[in-house]
């Protein structure tokens, strides 16, 4: 038996991915909801052409999905509100106190009053029927940390094909300081809201990919899908800020406030890119983590030092990069760069999503922020794009054993929480990736049990690896898989 104790198993969801399903869960009030029913975009191929609305119904049968959870003895889930849906109105006329320097937002003060006109804004039924959701967690004694942030921005805020097409707009996302300013609202009217339910928020899940994926790696599908460094750059700078204000909102309910990131594991291909793997590790997290722990945003900045009190790490697989010229590039065949359902150059099968094997790097990982900060740290998201179901127990298995051995190294991890409970909508991907735990009929919503629910029962009920499981603890035979 591999024991784990103090990991508090469990998993990881969003709304826009999981909630809507059935008449009267839609919700079409965001960039993400106008961005995938683009024509434009589905003509392209930018975006799938499936709809949210079809999606897994979380929003109607949240009972179902609950009960699966805990009958599979998890303790622990992440889940997330959608700001469009509390918000379909603009609140941009509850004026708040504000600091602001130019383009630097150095604090947000929501007093009760303005929280007062926020609400006669707000959807009440959203707002309570999320109470009900939350609530029917916590009755079932399931640790719950709240996330503010999964994507989805109102399409008050932003309007992703007026700025994929160059047009002029004032709804630029996360290009504007006005964003910084309204998520701090947001923060503030949400733990206002639903505090009482909360045992630690999250103020963002993987910033970095918003910024990444929309303003660089365009032919990822991610809104606006417009190719600027500078705005990649400026996206990266107000989130910052944006997490920054909406701690410092947060904090007075004396929760655990933390933000969850994207990680790969970074390599150089040879000895000689050693240099050039750190440089990418710089650029793709410290950078971030500088900005929020200790003020360093391109000059100090005392208003964004320690504002973070744990991190999630979410980890799916590393990045091999080389030199190239000044910088660096990624390399085809490892990592995230791989063909779907193939082997990697180094003979390591790879996901439906093309995603390889890897995980040796989660436990890198871990112990890379326990060396740089110290901090308390959840694995947030880890799990395999796998209908079949058959590299999914090798990889709960295997990645899990990392933890493990993260902890023996000193890691503080307090849980594990797969991606995710149930299949659900991969944005631009559509329905065809599957991440659950639960496979999804969605035809008629129902959930099976896959052969991995099973064994993170066992791992779950155990708080460990149990003996019969430890065969899965590697890299799972590729007959049949070819480079």
């Amino acid at each position: 038996m591999i024991s784990l104790p103090g990991i508090r198993f469990g998993w990881s969801q969003a709304g826009f991915q999981s909630e809507m399903g059935l008449p009267g869960s839609e919700d079409p009030n965001s960039d993400w909801f106008a961005w995938v029913h683009d024509k434009e975009n589905i003509a392209a191929g930018v975006v799938s052409g499936d709809l949210p609305e079809y999606g897994p119904a979380y929003w109607h049968r949240f009972r179902e999905f609950h009960d699966a959870a805990e009958r599979m003895e998890l303790k622990i889930a992440r889940i997330g509100v959608e700001w469009s849906r509390v918000f379909p109105k603009p609140t941009l006329d509850v004026q708040v106190d504000i600091e602001q320097r130019g383009d630097m937002v150095t604090h947000v003060d929501v007093s009760q009053s303005q929280l007062e006109k926020m609400d006669a804004i707000a959807s009440k039924d959203a707002v309570e029927h999320y109470r009900t959701i939350f609530s029917d967690l916590k009755r079932r004694g399931i640790e719950f940390v709240l996330n503010l942030y999964h994507w989805p921005l109102p399409l008050w805020i932003h309007d992703p094909v007026a700025v994929r097409r160059g047009e002029k707009t004032e709804r630029t996302g996360w290009l504007s300081t006005r964003t910084v300013v309204e998520f701090a609202k947001f923060a503030a009217y949400i733990s206002w809201k639903l505090d009482d339910l909360v045992d630690a928020y999250s103020t963002m899940n993987e910033p970095n990919v918003v910024w990444g994926a929309g303003y660089t790696s365009v032919k990822s599908g991610f809104p606006p899908g417009y190719l600027s460094f500078a705005h990649s750059s400026r996206a990266m700078y107000n989130m910052v800020q944006a997490h920054a204000r909406a701690f410092d909102v947060l904090k007075t309910h004396k929760k655990p406030v933390g933000i969850i990131y994207a990680n790969s594991d970074f390599q150089g291909l040879t000895a000689g890119d050693a240099d050039v793997a750190s440089k990418a590790e710089f650029d793709n997290r410290w950078r971030f983590f500088e900005a929020i722990v200790n003020g360093d945003l391109g000059g100090y900045r005392d208003d964004l030092k320690g504002r973070l009190e744990w991190i999630g790490v979410n980890y799916y697989t590393r990045s091999v990069v080389r030199k190239a010229g000044e910088g660096y590039v990624v390399v085809r065949g490892y990592g995230h760069a791989c063909e779907r359902n193939s082997l990697s150059a180094d003979g390591r099968p790879t996901s439906d999503f093309g995603w390889e094997f890897y995980p040796e790097g989660l436990g890198n990982v871990l112990v890379k922020y326990r060396e740089k900060y110290g901090l308390p740290l959840y694995v947030t998201e880890n799990g395999i794009a796998d209908e079949a179901d058959y590299q999914r127990p090798y990889y709960l298995v295997s990645h899990i054993y990392q933890v493990y051995q993260a902890l023996r190294r000193g890691a503080d991890v307090k849980g594990y929480l797969h991606w995710s409970l149930a299949d659900n909508y991969e944005w631009a991907s559509g329905f065809t990736p599957r991440f659950g735990l639960l496979r999804v009929d969605y035809t008629n919503k129902s959930l099976f049990w896959n052969p991995s629910a099973f064994v993170y029962k066992e791992i779950a009920g155990s708080n460990g690896i149990p003996d019969q499981l430890e065969h899965l603890n590697r890299v799972p035979p590729t007959r049949g898989l070819r480079r």
